[in-house]
């Protein structure tokens, strides 16, 4: 599990974004509800706790692509693919993160670790 921050740190409406691989969003809405998505678009390199939440949906704040906080689901293209969502509690006042198992839907160009190499290089 992820120690996001301490609950009062996060206000409703704003989100952060845990430097893990690849990066994951944890969202705090108007009505206090926690979720916790992948952090990067998967139409293209952007961060979705850069951009706007409204209810359940998060903007991207690149191409205006829409994601449901709840599924991960895109409810507005360009984007195609899910962002994957990962479970939240929150643990002695702090929000936790538990990661999923599932493989990440990233945008082209980024691996899991950040972006792929332009050319290899001998070894």
């Amino acid at each position: 599990m992820h120690k996001a921050c301490a609950l009062t740190e996060l206000a409703p409406g704003d989100a952060i974004r845990l430097e893990t691989s690849p990066p994951i969003a944890v969202f705090h809405t108007e009505d206090g509800q926690l979720f916790a998505l992948d952090d990067t678009c998967t139409h293209q390199d952007a961060s979705l706790a850069d951009g706007w939440v409204e209810g359940c949906e998060v903007e991207c704040p690149l191409h205006a692509s829409k994601f449901d906080l709840r599924t991960g689901a895109v409810d507005c293209p360009p984007a195609k693919l899910p962002v994957r969502t990962h479970r939240v509690e929150v643990v002695d006042g702090f929000i936790m993160v538990e990661e999923s198992a599932e493989a990440p839907n990233l945008p082209p160009g980024l691996t899991a670790t950040g972006h792929e190499s332009q050319g290899s290089q001998a070894g």
